[in-house]
């Protein structure tokens, strides 16, 4: 089991090693760009008020913490969590101009960060990446303070048959897709591998309330081809 934790963060690891420089790029052209109205209806859910802090893991080149600090006009104070080296370097060269965002190279299931310290933790498009989700989930609810949210995006299951049909076919397309503009497939065939055996709407629900929160529930984005989960800490 340890073996297997080890080796699925090193390929993580090296998969986003490879296309860090262009992520941001292939994002927009495999979601057509559909994928920036989903985080900003993430941050919509989340609502959050001026002066509320945020530890963002799996931080990515920032586009989370950069949407949730400009809803607030940069009043808030966000972490960014990020365990790959090189995306951690895109994600602060992206938001040098925020000084109120700060940046931790760590994986999502050993936070180096105090009990009860944060109003929202989000993960977007991260959870599905990590090498042990309850662990994950725990460092979560610890981190945050009573009272505190749970949000997460993440790709998830279509439940149109014709859509999912379509889709199914569309990203046979998407290792080629970053052959092309990455110059490897092999990121792109585990994106669509880790889509595939993914949890389910229900099934992370459950894992989120087995984790310690309450009010848990979900909302599709584009027939479920992402959802958005949400949980709080009593």
């Amino acid at each position: 089991m340890k073996n297997t934790i080890q080796d699925k963060a090193k390929l993580v690891n090296s998969v986003f090693s490879e296309v860090y420089d262009k992520y941001d790029l292939m994002n927009d052209i495999m979601s057509f760009g559909i994928h920036r109205i989903w985080k900003d209806k993430f941050i919509d859910w989340m609502n959050p008020s001026r002066d509320s802090s945020l530890i963002d893991v799996a931080s990515g080149t920032g586009d989370i913490a950069k949407l949730f600090s400009l809803r607030n006009k940069n009043f808030s104070t966000v972490t960014c969590i990020e365990p790959n080296e090189d995306m951690l370097k895109k994600g602060k060269i992206n938001l040098k101009n925020f000084k109120n965002i700060r940046w931790i190279k760590s994986r999502a299931e050993f936070l180096p960060v105090k009990d009860n310290m944060y109003d929202f933790y989000s993960i977007s498009y991260g959870i599905r990446n990590v090498s042990d989700i309850n662990k994950t989930l725990r460092e979560a609810y610890r981190v945050l303070k009573p009272g505190g949210r749970f949000m997460c995006l993440e790709f998830s299951k279509i439940d149109n048959e014709f859509l999912n049909f379509l889709y199914k076919n569309y990203s046979r397309a998407i290792p080629a897709l970053g052959k092309y503009i990455v110059g490897s497939s092999r990121p792109y065939k585990y994106l669509i591998n880790s889509i595939d055996t993914f949890y389910n709407q229900k099934q992370l629900l459950e894992l989120i309330n087995k984790n310690g929160f309450t009010n848990v529930e979900y909302r599709n984005l584009s027939n479920g081809i992402s959802a958005i989960h949400s949980g709080w800490k009593i």
